[in-house]
């Protein structure tokens, strides 16, 4: 017999040996003896009050013991020889793209514009030390896409999009720690994903798939509404039948090509902002309700707020407990920060994006000239603007957060995790009134619902544009792009995904409707 029961237990009884099991007898009402073992199925902290508590759903084995196997398998066919489907894009969606075509017994020929995760780290220090962006190869373009130098963060909301326990399965097949199928706020850590990713990328060689790294696709061929060929920047060309666009949310020449072919793109509403960062001491003291340092038992604290201003959401997002922030720039003349984490989350340093809701319809009048890229206009400017700000080179513009609130220039900054270094700027005049006045009533308010949040050790970095796309890519309800058949927009690129995990979902199934429209 199996049963499934929900725990809560005192941070001080934790390390007790046996205690899930003594605790679960004594909730079932049996003899601890009955118990052959106790297998962890979610786990999650609730540090609301002093006394922290470690909840826990776990399945209980009376007289019975476990499965060794997993629900889940992943059934590998050879496809060198079979019917192509073609990718563009090597991160989330297009690596999952990929791996599902093969499943499915099709090949899949991979486009990715970036280099592999070992060559890109010669990019990453160029960016960090030198100040030199390589345009095709950086923190946002290469294999494994964004995804790959990041926190991995694999928390989603989109439940109903596909099966989400599956993907977490598969990167646990491909070498991430089991440990992602219990917490309740999963992540893999930078250190570890590219491991993960090299992983998969060597399953789809090994099943007869082709990855073609630095292959930036420059124009499509379209023929009777249909995608016929793709060129590359090397002047080669491919004939297609179906091609899945997964190029993520800064593949902004994706989004011109397909405005100069008169190919339908919508403008978006997305959100913008800036990066702060605090000693991570300071919100592990907030959250934890401790003095000094945590308990050795407690991973770094993190926290999550939103606040309404102006009729617009100021909110935190991909929150890095124990991280760093890198340049996350895609061209040069341009600043973009965001934020990742170690897989310990170790490091001195929290940090967040705080950004702001825009509503591209009502916000963005001025822009209104650029049409459906106005969006991605304003973004630009906010980057040119941080570029300038921060001394035309990689660093960044920043203020104490207290200064930034109050409207004064800072004197000096406090240290940060920020490789390329810091520049004081008012920010607080520079972002434009839309954004920076909500950002300062936004703090204020965070500073009410976390004490010594509000607090001039914390820096204010700007600028955090990368949140998602500020344009979507359409389609229909079989994910195929209505007017030009054969393609099949994708992923946080095309407006459909938020995340590793959505991303990854959402390739599985622009790869399934592929394969339904060939067979029709």
């Amino acid at each position: 017999m199996v049963k499934d029961i929900q725990l809560r237990v005192n941070i001080e009884d934790i390390t007790k040996e046996g205690i899930l099991k003594e605790l679960a007898a004594k909730h079932l009402g049996i003899q601890i003896h009955e118990i052959n073992t106790v297998k962890v199925l979610r786990k999650s902290i609730d540090a609301r009050k002093s006394q922290i508590i470690f909840n826990y759903k776990i399945a209980v084995y009376i007289q019975e013991q476990p499965s060794e196997s997993s629900a889940y398998t992943f059934e590998y066919k050879d496809v060198s020889s079979a019917k192509e489907i073609h990718i563009i894009g090597f991160g989330p969606a297009g690596m999952y793209a990929a791996l599902r075509c093969i499943e499915l017994g099709y090949k899949p020929i991979v486009l990715e514009r970036g280099k592999n995760v070992k060559d890109r780290r010669r990019d990453l220090r160029a960016i960090n030390q030198f100040h030199i962006v390589d345009e095709d190869s950086n923190y946002c373009f290469g294999e494994g896409g964004a995804g790959t130098y990041s926190d991995g963060k694999l928390y989603t909301r989109s439940l109903k999009r596909g099966d989400v326990r599956r993907i977490f399965e598969n990167l646990v097949f491909h070498g991430a720690t089991d440990q992602i199928l219990v917490d309740a706020h999963p992540h893999i850590g930078t250190n570890k994903l590219p491991k993960v990713v090299t992983n998969i990328r060597e399953t789809i060689l090994k099943y007869g798939g082709e990855i073609h790294f630095e292959s930036r696709v420059v124009d499509f061929t379209i023929k009777e509404n249909k995608i016929r060929a793709i060129q590359l920047q090397n002047n080669k060309e491919m004939t297609v039948e179906s091609v899945i666009l997964a190029t993520g949310h800064s593949a902004r020449d994706i989004y011109y090509l397909l405005h100069r072919k008169n190919i339908n793109i919508e403008a978006k509403s997305f959100a913008m902002g800036v990066r702060v960062e605090h000693p991570q001491q300071i919100i592990d003291s907030i959250q934890y309700h401790c003095k000094n340092e945590r308990h050795n038992l407690l991973p770094a604290a993190s926290y999550s707020l939103v606040q309404q201003v102006k009729e617009r959401g100021v909110y935190s997002f991909c929150m890095c407990p124990g991280g760093f922030i890198v340049p996350a720039a895609t061209a040069n003349g341009e600043v973009v920060v965001n934020g990742m984490s170690p897989s310990k989350r170790n490091g001195e340093f929290a940090n967040s994006g705080i950004v702001v809701e825009i509503n591209v319809e009502k916000d963005l009048s001025t822009y209104n000239h650029f049409g459906v890229l106005k969006g991605l206009e304003f973004q630009k400017d906010l980057e040119k603007m941080a570029f300038e700000a921060g001394g035309r080179t990689q660093a960044a513009p920043a203020q104490r957060l207290t200064d930034f609130v109050t409207g004064k220039l800072s004197t000096n900054l406090n240290s940060t995790s920020y490789q390329p270094g810091l520049n004081s700027a008012p920010l607080h005049s520079l972002l434009p009134n839309l954004i920076g006045s909500r950002l300062r009533t936004g703090f204020e308010a965070f500073g009410r619902k976390m004490r010594d949040y509000y607090t001039e050790e914390a820096n204010v970095i700007g600028v955090e544009s990368r949140t998602s796309s500020p344009v979507k890519i359409p389609r229909n309800e079989q994910l195929e792009h209505p007017q030009i058949e054969g393609l099949f927009p994708c992923g946080e690129g095309g407006g459909y995904a938020g995340g590793i995990v959505s991303a990854a979902m959402d390739g599985e199934r622009c790869v399934e409707a592929a394969i339904k429209a060939l067979k029709s």
